[in-house]
């Protein structure tokens, strides 16, 4: 007897196969079987006759360490198909924490991620000091998926080195020892992995870049060691020139990572993605990473499926217009979003607000940059739009000027209207450099940022994308086959954190499972809502088609809506593949 059969799918089981028709038996937490299971009896059954059956998503790249403490959803990931994620990424997250840190810590996560330190102060109850404390802190707790987290080097230089740490001066021997043995106690009590930062446009809410950024060798290896001596954990980061900050910093990071990781002989997981000022930077990297793993290193670049940019409009942290000195005495007013629409419907703010023209030719030339890379989202949201898309193009094809294309679709949806400014991965205009990195052979899919960036961009709806762009809807370039977006995105995710008990639809793994309509598979357009503590905003972004979501055999959603279902829990440590049990 089965407690679920899901019965007639399209079965894309997270390996890499060809898609096939097939059902799906679970018994508990448990998938119990594959195949043709027309003559089984269940408890229930769910009909999947033309949909999709896939493992449910691995997220390797989110900032949930502190809504993981207040929130039982994980909204907006929880939409998109996601039944594991790993936090803790880029050197930040809020353990170990002294008492008298606990502000300090918010507010460096406020700086790196954009999340508002006045949510996190009034949602963080603080129930820990250490590492180990934090995942007790957690382990009662109960989501629609399972949490990994990361230790992170901020948090940890700030406990061991204090203002010293903060301030990013060099440390002693000393202060190594006890970061490594720090690290070491997270790792023993179920830490996934190390994260660090080394990117100078991380920084703190007090402008101060992350500690860590400019640790030394010996600090990288000394802590990087906790790991060897555990064989445990991967060792993820944004390396330096991740943003195209310092290039002449981004050179070298090959060499210490191919060094480190063939040393401890662990999983090294760096940020790459394509940037302006070195567009084929990422190139070099991709190259560099297989001559080290030839060479018995185990180098994981992780890149993203869209391009990271921002959204501009007149309710997020960016708007296109706040150089423009008519538009900054009117955000000056503080008017409620109602009134202050009412405002922006008034002629003569139109037009004092789009007949500005900048003066100093630095600003007239970064006004005409932006103008050309600045596009109308649009239902679907397009995130690999033609230059025919741009503010400048439409004022080319319409006679308008850009500040009033952009004036009049920011008043969309009575003044919550977004514009899309891709800023990485979007150098040349397209992602054929993304498609190039997605098939690399050592890419790990990840840097959707669930969590994250609350006031600039929603990318927790990646791995949708994944399926929607990629395998359907691309028009300017190639697609990518069904059955590796899934693998790239189960299999291969979860094998990088050695989570070897899902990821793929087999007997013996987890019944984490994704019933897609792949036809009516969408992604909404962002929206702005109050829902943070303390009021904050956030953007957050929906998606449909997904008929079920399942975890652990419990359907966590059904058609998009909650079910109420909380079977995902803390995850401790890499998880072998489970036995299969007996129907």
């Amino acid at each position: 007897m089965y407690d679920l059969i899901i019965s007639g799918g399209i079965v894309v089981d997270g390996t890499g196969d060809e898609p096939r028709i097939a059902d799906v038996g679970v018994i508990g937490e448990t998938i119990a079987a594959v195949g043709d299971l027309s003559g089984a009896e269940a408890e229930r059954r769910i009909d999947a006759s033309g949909l999709l059956v896939t493992p449910g998503w691995v997220d390797i790249h989110t900032h949930y360490d502190g809504q993981v403490t207040w929130d039982s959803e994980l909204a907006p990931t929880a939409w998109h198909g996601v039944t594991t994620i790993v936090t803790g990424n880029c050197g930040v997250g809020f353990a170990p924490a002294h008492p008298d840190k606990h502000d300090w810590l918010i507010g460096l996560m406020e700086g790196v991620e954009d999340i508002p330190g006045t949510a996190l102060a009034e949602g963080i109850t603080w129930e820990w000091e250490t590492f180990p404390e934090y995942l007790d802190a957690l382990e009662p707790r109960r989501w629609p998926m399972d949490v990994g987290t990361q230790i992170s080097h901020g948090a940890v230089r700030a406990y061991v080195m204090g203002d010293r740490g903060a301030r990013n001066e060099p440390a002693t021997s000393q202060d190594i020892s006890e970061m490594s043995a720090i690290v070491k106690e997270a790792i023993a009590a179920g830490a996934l992995g190390f994260s660090t930062s080394r990117t100078l446009a991380h920084r703190a809410i007090d402008g101060e870049p992350v500690p860590g950024t400019f640790a030394a060798e010996d600090e990288l290896f000394g802590i990087g060691a906790a790991l060897g001596e555990l064989d445990a954990g991967v060792f993820e980061l944004a390396p330096a020139g991740t943003a195209g900050d310092d290039m002449v910093a981004a050179v070298k990071e090959m060499d210490w990572m191919r060094k480190l990781s063939a040393t401890i002989k662990r999983p090294v997981s760096f940020a790459l993605l394509q940037i302006d000022p070195a567009p084929e930077h990422w190139r070099d990297m991709m190259d560099a990473s297989l001559e080290a793993v030839a060479e018995g290193a185990d180098l994981w670049p992780q890149v993203a499926g869209r391009p990271t940019g921002v959204l501009t409009g007149h309710h997020v942290t960016y708007c296109l217009f706040d150089q423009i000195p008519a538009y900054a005495e009117l955000k000056a007013r503080d008017l409620p979003p109602a009134e202050f629409y009412q405002v922006l419907l008034d002629p003569n703010v139109r037009e004092a607000i789009i007949s500005f023209s900048p003066e100093d030719p630095d600003v007239a030339a970064a006004f005409a940059g932006a103008y050309a890379k600045t596009f109308i989202l649009g239902d679907p949201p397009d995130y690999e739009p033609g230059p025919e898309s741009s503010l400048a193009g439409r004022s080319e094809l319409t006679g308008e000027s850009p500040l009033a294309i952009a004036y009049d679709a920011m008043l969309d949806d009575q003044g919550w209207g977004l514009l899309y400014i891709p800023i990485l991965n979007y150098s040349d205009g397209d992602l054929e450099p993304t498609l190039a990195m997605l098939q690399h052979p050592r890419a790990a899919i990840g840097l959707a940022d669930g969590g994250a960036h609350v006031g600039t961009i929603c990318d927790a709806s990646m791995p949708t994308f994944m399926l929607t762009h990629w395998v359907r809807d691309r028009t300017r370039g190639d697609r990518l086959p069904l059955e590796f977006i899934v693998s790239k995105q189960t299999r291969e995710t979860a094998r990088l954190y050695g989570l070897n008990d899902r990821g793929v639809l087999a007997a013996g793994m987890l019944a984490d499972l994704n019933l897609i309509d792949f036809d009516a598979l969408a992604i909404e357009p962002p929206v702005v809502i109050d829902d943070l503590p303390a009021g904050g905003r956030r953007l957050i972004q929906r998606s449909r088609g997904y008929v079920a979501t399942i975890k652990c055999g419990e359907v966590t959603y059904a058609d998009g809506v909650a079910t109420g279902a909380l079977p995902g829990r803390l995850l401790r440590g890499a998880k072998a593949r489970p036995m299969a049990p007996s129907a």
